[in-house]
């Protein structure tokens, strides 16, 4: 009885947190239009991989990316819009095996929503240009504003500092 009790209340929370995801439309960025997409067209311009974690908030398994560890000085954008994200000058080293940073480029890029999947309470981080998933922000990081963005690197594309 407790099992399938656990069972219905997981499925439950994946409802709610599936449906809470759809139809949210947040104000486009100034001066920028959204980029809204099928899932078709999705499907076409990014790897399956990408689509996964950004159209269908999936996460990327930790230490298989390169990103995690890179240390070149640039730019990480979005994979889907080319929304510009975050910046090496904000990345740290977490442990995680994800690429995490300490805050946004531009506040304005990114929006946050509580995620009650998976039986946690968590932040989601999204794109605000195309509502791409980008990963979680937890209240763990270095100061002085003790964030973590941990993001996924199918979410993202470097452009090194030229």
């Amino acid at each position: 009885m407790r099992r399938a009790f656990l069972i219905a209340a997981g499925v439950f929370a994946g409802l709610v947190a599936f449906s809470s995801r759809r139809g949210k439309v947040e104000e486009p960025i100034e001066g920028e239009d959204r980029v809204v997409r099928t899932p078709a067209e999705w499907r076409q311009r990014l790897t399956a991989q990408q689509f996964y974690v950004t159209r269908k908030g999936s996460t990327d398994t930790p230490f298989t990316g390169t990103y995690y560890n890179l240390r070149t000085r640039g730019l990480y954008h979005c994979v889907c819009c080319d929304n510009l994200l975050f910046r090496s000058e904000d990345k740290f080293d977490s442990g995680t095996g994800w690429p995490s940073f300490t805050s946004p480029a531009d506040p304005r890029h990114v929006r946050t929503r509580q995620d009650v999947s998976l039986f946690l309470e968590r932040t989601e981080v999204s794109c605000r240009r195309c509502d791409a998933h980008l990963g979680h922000v937890f209240p763990d990081g270095p100061p002085p504003a003790h964030l973590r963005y941990c993001i996924n690197e199918s979410a993202l594309r470097f452009v090194a500092a030229a």
